[in-house]
Parts: C-alpha cells; sequence; structure tokens
C-alpha cells in the first residue's frame, strides 16, 4: 500500500520539472533550441510550435539556425519570432533564418541570476505548498484514528526528509544555471 509521502513524489517531481523547463528557455548567451523552439508559429490556420514547423539547429555557440520545412512558412516564422520578443533579432537568408546571440552584459548577466533565484523560490514555495498538503492528510489521518501518534511522528518526519532533498534538487539546478550564466 503506497504511504502518503510516496503518493506525492510526482508532485514534487512536477515542480523541478517545471523549473527545469523554465530555466531552459532563460538565455545565458550560448545559443540552445530550448529558447525558440515553443514559440508559437501560425501555419497552415493554426498555431504550431516552432519545432513543428522547423528544423532547429546549432551550428556554433552564439548562433541558432532555424530551417522552415515548408520555406513558404519562412515569412511566419520571422514574424513569430519578433512577436515572441525573445531580444533577437532573425536575420533570413533564402528560406534560413538565423539568431545570433549577442554577448550578455555584466548587467544583464546580474539580472539573470536574479531571475534563476526567483524562479529557484518559487519552485520552493511550490514544494512547500505540497509538504502542506502531505502534512494536513497526516494530520486529518491521524484525527480520524486511522494513523496512531507514533505513525504521524514517523511520516512527518519523513516527509521533512523527502522536501529536504528536494528543495536540495532545486538548489543544484539553480547553482547549476548561475554557473553557466557566470562563465560564458
Amino acid at each position: 500500500m503506497p504511504t502518503r509521502i510516496e503518493n506525492a513524489k510526482p508532485r514534487f517531481q512536477q515542480v523541478v520539472e517545471h523549473l527545469d523547463s523554465e530555466l531552459s528557455a532563460i538565455r545565458t548567451g550560448r545559443a540552445h533550441a530550448a529558447l525558440i523552439e515553443n514559440i508559437q508559429v501560425e501555419a497552415y490556420g493554426s498555431m504550431m510550435d516552432m519545432k513543428g514547423v522547423a528544423a532547429v539547429s546549432i551550428p556554433d555557440f552564439k548562433t541558432i539556425q532555424i530551417e522552415a520545412w515548408d520555406k513558404a512558412l519562412t515569412k511566419d516564422i520571422e514574424k513569430a519570432i519578433i512577436a515572441a520578443n525573445i531580444g533577437l533579432t532573425p536575420n533570413v537568408a533564402g528560406s534560413i533564418i538565423r539568431l545570433i546571440m549577442p554577448t550578455p552584459t555584466e548587467e544583464t548577466r546580474r539580472d539573470t541570476v536574479k531571475r534563476v533565484h526567483v524562479l529557484g523560490e518559487q519552485s520552493r514555495k511550490g514544494i512547500r505548498n505540497v509538504r502542506e498538503e502531505v502534512r494536513e492528510e497526516i494530520l486529518s489521518a491521524e484525527k480520524e484514528k486511522q494513523i496512531s501518534e507514533d505513525d504521524r511522528f514517523r511520516e512527518l518526519e519523513q516527509l521533512e526528509k523527502q522536501v529536504k532533498e528536494w528543495n536540495g534538487k532545486i538548489d543544484d539546478i539553480v547553482q547549476g544555471k548561475e554557473k553557466e550564466i557566470s562563465t560564458i
């Protein structure tokens, strides 16, 4: 029989995965496809992700290259990049679009690191929210005489160990991203 804490693990995991996806979209000065692959492009009368209408490649560490599978979509892709306001200007050469990453200034790096820390704190808040939900489940189980007082203490202790572990993962992710921003 799975415990309340085991049932909460997917929710903890979801918080960490959300942080990962948010951080992957942050510009660090190094080109990576995650910056643009989820930009919505109007294609064939509907909105589609960039990765669904074009091949995205990274020819060097400062360049993102986009080649539409249907050459008629090149202008639509260019418009979508401009509308996304990601701070990059598309350079169109025939059917290929290139985005050149500018070298970040020291001020930009500091601002980006602050943003990373804000996202990390939001994730820690998400972990606390999950902890509070599980804690309430444990306390109500004791109140309804489903578990003993000793079981409540044991489960609350296990819960705190899990929270500490997940917060450690968040700290590692944030520190890794901070290092990536600072070393470029």
